[in-house]
């Protein structure tokens, strides 16, 4: 006997392949189609010194860089966390985390009100001696590079130190026996056995850091980046050229999405220990604890300062912060008018409310497509399987042109009615982008779950409905809670997508605080943000309560 029947599994499998082929692969395939049509694709790359040639350019640089820069520093604070025992330790290794769950659109906003032209620390310099301008400010390129650093390099930070929590103790007090010094141990012995988490990490990050559009957005000025292309012409209603753009930048990350579920799919093999941990080295030196705490002070500045920026001028009076080091009035009004004035309050529960409609249509059909996935006997689950990982591969921009193209008429899967425009777009776009983490986190939970639990409920007269609700359903519940917290996060703070969809109508929170940003009313900007980053560090806090079981319905998303 197996948890649900094969009839039952069918029909749910009929079902899912159905709304994934209808709201997922169609619409890419009407994109790729005007994408790829001969006379589109040589208006978009006319030359090699085309702006599509040189967004390309960029987004590829900046992406490799991106890699290089996040692997560095998340490598090296997973080595140091988890290596080493120190004072703080355990505080660092909270706070390493914390740029994963802020909204793009906050950490990047961060990073403009304290690196920016009339940011705060710049401004702060030159007030201190005497210059006559900023000596330096966030802009360009290389604005782009550290945003994505700051944000990314948390991927390396996980992937890193849960192979060195499974790297056994046994290997380094071998290779100890045999005289090896700590950096032939590192090289010889522990960096092998990191390289895969590594190669996985940046294969991650390449991929999020191309389908990037917030930090080029507000800090890439005249430099090209192909999500911005795509973002123009639909802006300028060139969906054609719109929708070229979006295939060569899909094509790119699901190439790298297919490398990365091949490393997923070897990961366990070579990970795989049969020993216990080994331990945090103890720091017992003098000038080591001294050099560490000093080190661990500035990871703390670095990562918290910027989220305390956006708090300080959360309270800023409007007009008060113009040229000055920092806000000359300071009020409780910003919070005061979200909360009491419906107007403005509107964009959070628009978000809310969007994000709890896209969460829970995530809920029902990634518990019953993981269903089919894990359990269910059936020809085609691995079709099934790589169209519910599809959307992880399209970028938020892209996702957007896909509903445009194929959803701006009239058709049977919008019942008749013209979804663009309407406020039912945003909640399918919500819906889509999250797909693969609800599937992956109760996959990961289904995966773990003996069938014979099955057959002894069944030898004790219970009907596959019982056998579901009593046995199955308590066990898998820590992976369904912790993927619904996490998708309801990445939906009502969702930007991309949301800036290409939305009517005024149902704008979200995240389109307002760019709304207010483009106003210069600062402080209403950095209280949404404020108010924003609250609902997911309560969210996310949630979220983890929830996996205190274990760890891997969070390696899932990953």
């Amino acid at each position: 006997m197996h948890f649900i029947g094969r009839r039952t599994t069918i029909v749910l499998f009929a079902a899912a392949t159905t709304i994934l082929v209808a709201y997922v692969l169609f619409p890419a395939l009407r994109v790729f189609v005007a994408g790829l049509d001969p006379d589109v694709v040589s208006r978009v790359f006319s030359s090699w010194r085309s702006a599509n040639v040189r967004a390309l350019y960029n987004s590829v640089a900046i992406s490799i860089y991106s890699v290089l820069g996040a692997g560095v520093t998340g490598t090296t604070l997973a080595y140091l966390f988890y290596r080493f025992d120190f004072p703080f330790r355990r505080l660092l290794m909270g706070v390493a985390v914390l740029p994963l769950a802020l909204p793009p659109l906050v950490g990047v906003l961060a990073f403009l009100f304290l690196y920016g032209e009339s940011g705060i620390l710049p401004r702060a310099l030159q007030s201190l001696f005497s210059m006559d301008q900023v000596p330096f400010s966030f802009d360009g390129l290389w604005a782009v590079w550290l945003v994505h650093v700051y944000t990314m390099y948390v991927y390396f930070y996980l992937f890193v130190g849960g192979a060195l929590r499974a790297i056994d103790r046994s290997l380094l007090e071998a290779s100890a026996g045999l005289g090896a010094t700590g950096f032939t141990t590192f090289f010889r012995v522990i960096l092998p056995l990191l390289r895969p988490s590594i190669v996985g990490a940046s294969l991650l990050v390449f991929m999020v850091s191309m389908a990037s559009f917030t930090a080029p957005l507000l800090f890439a000025g005249n430099d090209h980046f192909l999500t911005l292309q795509i973002f123009n012409y639909k802006t300028n209603g060139n969906l054609d050229l719109s929708a070229s753009v979006s295939t060569v930048l899909t094509l790119i990350c699901l190439a790298f999405l297919v490398l990365i579920e091949f490393y997923n799919r070897n990961k366990h093999i070579r990970s795989a220990s049969k020993g216990a941990g080994a331990p945090a080295r103890k720091v017992t030196s003098g000038t080591g604890r001294a050099i560490l705490f000093l080190f661990v002070s500035l990871v703390l500045i670095l990562i918290l300062l910027p989220i305390a920026t956006i708090v300080l001028i959360s309270f800023a009076a409007e007009g008060s912060w113009t040229l000055q080091v920092l806000p000359q009035r300071f009020t409780i009004d910003n919070y005061r008018d979200m909360l009491s004035q419906a107007d403005v309050l509107k964009p959070f529960l628009n978000s809310l409310s969007m994000a709890t409609i896209a969460t829970a249509a995530n809920v029902v059909f990634g518990v019953a497509v993981a269903l089919v996935i894990a359990k269910g006997k059936v020809v085609g689950t691995s079709v099934l399987r790589l169209l519910t990982i599809l959307p992880f591969a399209i970028p938020g921009t892209v996702i957007a042109v896909n509903l445009i193209v194929a959803f701006n008429q009239r058709s049977p899967l919008t019942f008749g009615q013209i979804m663009v425009g309407t406020f039912w777009i945003l909640p399918l776009a919500y819906f889509i982008r999250n797909i693969p983490f609800i599937v992956r986190s109760v996959t990961a939970a289904l995966e773990g779950v003996d069938d014979n639990l099955a057959e002894a409920s069944a030898d004790l007269g219970a009907g596959s409905g019982t056998t579901f609700r009593r046995v199955l359903l308590p066990i898998i519940t820590p992976g369904i809670v912790a993927g619904t917290l996490l998708t309801f996060v990445a939906a009502v703070g969702e930007f991309v997508a949301s800036i290409m969809l939305y009517v005024y109508g149902n704008r979200p929170i995240s389109v307002e605080i760019l709304a207010q940003l483009r106003l210069y009313e600062f402080g209403t900007a950095a209280a949404y943000s404020v108010l924003l980053m609250l609902v997911v560090l309560v969210v996310t806090a949630l979220a983890r309560v929830a996996n205190r079981g274990g760890s891997r319905y969070t390696e899932a998303f990953i």
